[in-house]
């Protein structure tokens, strides 16, 4: 059955019934040991034309902007998330894996699809560029329920979250000398500063306008702060890539800056743009799942050169390019090995692939198939086994605390309340200490307490204890000296003898 001759009804129910697929796919991917994103790849490829030929769907330029849009929301999701303290730890390597190591990458796997593809040496570089840099979707996706080392954990998400402004402009500058013989390397250096500096400005402008009207700006239900804040997102993107900038890099600085900020609805909002984000990527991989045939996909010249180019990018370019982006920085070999085989590939390969297509270049078809072979490879090899190799080197971190449970709050936005979540750690001075001898503000009340998922009716004689989840009730005027109190350090021994 083709997608033409589906009726408005059709089309919905096969839409439903495709997410559905999705989320419980998602559900059993750790148990079964695969990245989701593979998972929602082959339900794409197994509805399309050449599997149960329920949809026929070909249109490389509707999957493009399917997957920029995604690509948007999802790093602005992953951006939330990032905490400053821990990637301000690792700017610097990070940010070096996501120039150099992604030049550096392209370089090695570029030279490689030159010999392989018997192709101009532009193309072959193309090609390089294409599969430079790793996703941001598939790192976020396959570290955040795998307990990795912090710093682990923070250089890999920062690399993929700043990483694919500079893929993008590798693809799009080859493409562009390609296509037009009167274009110079040197041309190029311009519009490289333009893109990064409006990125980097916009993003930084934008994520404070953000979190001010966020804060300042008065709606009448809560349900539409998270929408306001997706807008934003979309709008930073958009702004800044009308202009010549990298809106990529625009969203993610953005979201760094808003995700550290405090919100109104901070919960609500996270909690959408995490649903939201998961929607996205699994529509953009079963999208892609449908733009590939594969008939085509495993051919014998596509499986051939997709797997040596695939242990080229895996065993070579990628220990290559991190070992020298990171010389001379803090990381030990074990950590460099780690982040060497954690550089998964995923969406934006395959996204950036389409760009060939779309622009009309004799081997853009080939280019795509290799592409999404390298990153099934990847995919399935790297990310299926990044646990195991983080337990073999050592580097898995203590397990993180995420509350298994929730609580829903009806709007209370024009009381000037909030509910505010706190975990305890035994170093914070409220632990050990009963209700009734907490210094609040008497418009500060703690309503409910989560202990090894347990809910606890507080009263006055109620300890707290380390790993209990408070929430407090707050207005909003209290909200920072409630706050400061929660966060206060327990005094050490030396401090206390000195004073």
């Amino acid at each position: 059955m083709l997608i033409e001759s589906f009726g408005n009804d059709s089309f919905i129910l096969l839409t439903g019934l495709l997410l559905i697929t999705g989320i419980l796919v998602a559900k059993f991917s750790n148990k079964w040991g695969l990245p989701a994103l593979v998972l929602f790849i082959v339900i794409g490829m197994a509805v399309g034309s050449d599997g149960l030929g329920i949809v026929y769907f070909d249109d490389a330029r509707a999957a493009q902007l399917i997957g920029i849009f995604s690509l948007v929301i999802i790093l602005f999701e992953g951006g939330m998330q990032t905490k400053w303290e821990t990637v301000r730890a690792v700017a610097l390597p990070s940010l070096s894996l996501a120039t150099f190591g992604v030049i550096i990458t392209s370089g090695i796997v570029g030279y490689a699809a030159y010999l392989i593809f018997d192709v101009t040496l532009l193309e072959g570089l193309l090609f390089g560029a294409i599969v430079g840099s790793t996703d941001a979707a598939a790192v976020f996706s396959v570290l955040k329920e795998r307990n990795i080392k912090a710093k682990m954990g923070a250089t890999l998400e920062a690399e993929s979250g700043t990483n694919d402004p500079m893929a993008v402009f590798l693809t799009l500058s080859f493409i562009e000398l390609i296509l037009n013989e009167n274009s110079s390397i040197w041309g190029l250096i311009p519009s490289f500063i333009l893109q990064m500096g409006a990125g980097l400005a916009l993003g930084l402008i934008l994520g404070r306008i953000a979190s001010f009207a966020l804060n300042r700006i008065k709606l009448d239900s809560s349900g539409l702060y998270p929408i306001f804040s997706v807008s934003f997102a979309l709008l930073t993107y958009s702004v800044t890539a009308i202009i010549g900038g990298s809106g990529f890099l625009a969203v993610y600085v953005a979201a760094l800056i808003i995700g550290n900020n405090e919100l109104t609805y901070r919960y609500s909002i996270f909690q959408f743009n995490e649903g939201f984000a998961w929607m996205s990527q699994i529509l953009m991989f079963i999208i892609l799942g449908l733009l590939v045939f594969p008939g085509e996909l495993f051919s014998v010249n596509i499986v051939i050169s997709g797997l040596i180019l695939s242990v080229i990018l895996i065993f070579i370019a990628r220990p290559i390019a991190v070992f020298l982006s990171v010389a001379g920085m803090k990381y030990k070999m074990k950590e460099r090995i780690f982040i060497s085989w954690a550089g998964l590939r995923g969406a934006v390969p395959i996204v950036l692939a389409t760009f060939p297509v779309v622009a009309g270049l004799e081997n853009g078809q080939l280019f795509f198939n290799v592409v999404f072979f390298i990153v099934l490879t990847s995919t399935l090899l790297q990310g299926s086994t990044i646990s195991y190799v983080a337990k073999k080197l050592d580097l898995v971190g203590p397990k993180k605390d995420t509350p298994h449970h929730s609580l829903e709050l009806i709007s209370i936005g024009k009381a000037n309340a909030e509910m505010i979540q706190f975990h305890t750690n035994r170093d914070v001075e409220i632990v050990g200490k009963k209700l009734k001898d907490l210094e609040f503000p008497h418009q500060a009340t703690i309503s409910a307490i989560v202990r090894n998922d347990q809910l606890i009716s507080p009263y006055g004689e109620t300890q707290i204890k380390a790993g209990d989840f408070l929430y407090i009730l707050v207005n909003t005027k209290h909200k920072d000296e409630v706050k400061r109190l929660l966060e206060e350090k327990k005094k050490k021994p030396q401090d206390a003898a000195g004073k």
